[in-house]
C-alpha cells in the first residue's frame, strides 16, 4: 500500500496519486475522443469529456489510488455507432493504452533531458521524481491494459481481429475470471524477474539513459 509514503515521503506519495489519477483520466478520455471521431457521441451525451476524475474513476476508484496505489475507470461508448464497426471498436480501445505509451515517452524523454542538463537543487528533484513516476506508471498501464481478457482493453482488440476469440468470450459464463487469472499471473510473476513492474522499470530506465547520451 502506498499510503505508508504518506509519513515517510511525501513527495513521492503525491507524485504517485497524481500520476495514478492523471493517467487513468487521459486513458478514458483518450477512449472517448476515439468513439467521437468514430461517430460515436455517447461520451458527450452522457457528460464524461470532463477533466473530473470522479465522473471517470468514481468514488471507490479514487479511494484505492490513495490507499493502495491501484485504480480504474470508464468511459460509455456505444460499438454499434461506430462508423468502421469493428475495426472502429479496435482503434476506440488501443487509443487508452496508445495514450499511456505517449505519457510515458514524453514524461521519461524529459526527465532523460534534465538529467543531461547541470543538476539543481529543490524543485528540480521534485520534478524528477514526478517524472520518473508518471512515466514508469504509464508504461505498467500501457501494458497492462494490453492483457487480452475481458474487461481490458487488449481483449476488445483481439475481439474486433478474431472472430474465434470474440465468440470464445461471448460464450463464457464468467468472463470476469479470465481477468482474476491474469491478475494473479501477473501477482505471482512479480516475484521473478519477468514480472511486469521489473520489466517496465528496465524499459523506463534504458529509455531515460538513452536520451541522456543523446544529448551528452
Amino acid at each position: 500500500m502506498i499510503i505508508q509514503y504518506l509519513q515517510d515521503d511525501v513527495v513521492l506519495y503525491t507524485c504517485i496519486v497524481f500520476s495514478i489519477v492523471v493517467s487513468v483520466v487521459l486513458h478514458e478520455l483518450a477512449h472517448g475522443a476515439a468513439a467521437i471521431w468514430q461517430g460515436d457521441r455517447t461520451p458527450i451525451e452522457l457528460g464524461h469529456m470532463t477533466l473530473n476524475p470522479m465522473v471517470h474513476m468514481g468514488g471507490m476508484s479514487l479511494v484505492a489510488a490513495f490507499v493502495i496505489g491501484m485504480a480504474w475507470g470508464a468511459m460509455p461508448v456505444t460499438p454499434h455507432r461506430f462508423r468502421h464497426g469493428r475495426l472502429g471498436d479496435v482503434l476506440v480501445s488501443l487509443a487508452g493504452p496508445a495514450t499511456n505509451a505517449l505519457l510515458a515517452v514524453v514524461a521519461l524523454a524529459i526527465l532523460g533531458i534534465l538529467k543531461a542538463s547541470e543538476p539543481a537543487p529543490g524543485l528540480e528533484t521534485n520534478l524528477r521524481t514526478l517524472l520518473w513516476t508518471l512515466g514508469y506508471l504509464n508504461i505498467v498501464l500501457a501494458i497492462f491494459n494490453l492483457g487480452p481478457v475481458p474487461p481490458l482493453d487488449g481483449s476488445r482488440v483481439l475481439s474486433g481481429i478474431s472472430s474465434r476469440y470474440r465468440r470464445f468470450v461471448d460464450n463464457l459464463e464468467r468472463p470476469e475470471n479470465l481477468f482474476f487469472g491474469y491478475f494473479i499471473l501477473i501477482m505471482a510473476l512479480e516475484r521473478t524477474e519477468y514480472g511486469l513492474w521489473a520489466f517496465s522499470l528496465d524499459l523506463a530506465t534504458g529509455f531515460v539513459n538513452y536520451i541522456e547520451l543523446l544529448l551528452v
